[in-house]
């Protein structure tokens, strides 16, 4: 089993780790360590992913498209309990 370490962090930060962990149904120690191993995740794309991305891309039309904001708005609710899958928009 690993030893538990204390580390120094400021009462908003806690607060928000303490509800985003209660939001999950986990504790601030799981959610911290998942954040941890999502952040040493590699983040390269492979040529097959680039491929279908440009793929995608070419075979938009402009009415096909969706504004930057509506996206940012989207990506916004990831995590959250108002996040959708993008189909279900």
């Amino acid at each position: 089993m690993a030893a538990n370490v204390s580390i120094d962090i400021d009462r908003h930060t806690a607060d928000v780790l303490q509800a985003r962990a209660a939001e999950l149904g986990v504790t601030v120690p799981q959610l911290v360590a998942e954040l941890a191993a999502l952040d040493s995740t590699s983040r390269d794309a492979d040529a097959d992913e680039l491929a279908e991305l440009d793929r995608r891309a070419a075979a938009a039309t402009p009415g096909s498209r969706v504004s930057q904001e509506r996206v940012v708005q989207w990506l916004r609710t990831w995590g959250t309990p108002g996040f959708r899958p993008w189909q279900d928009q």
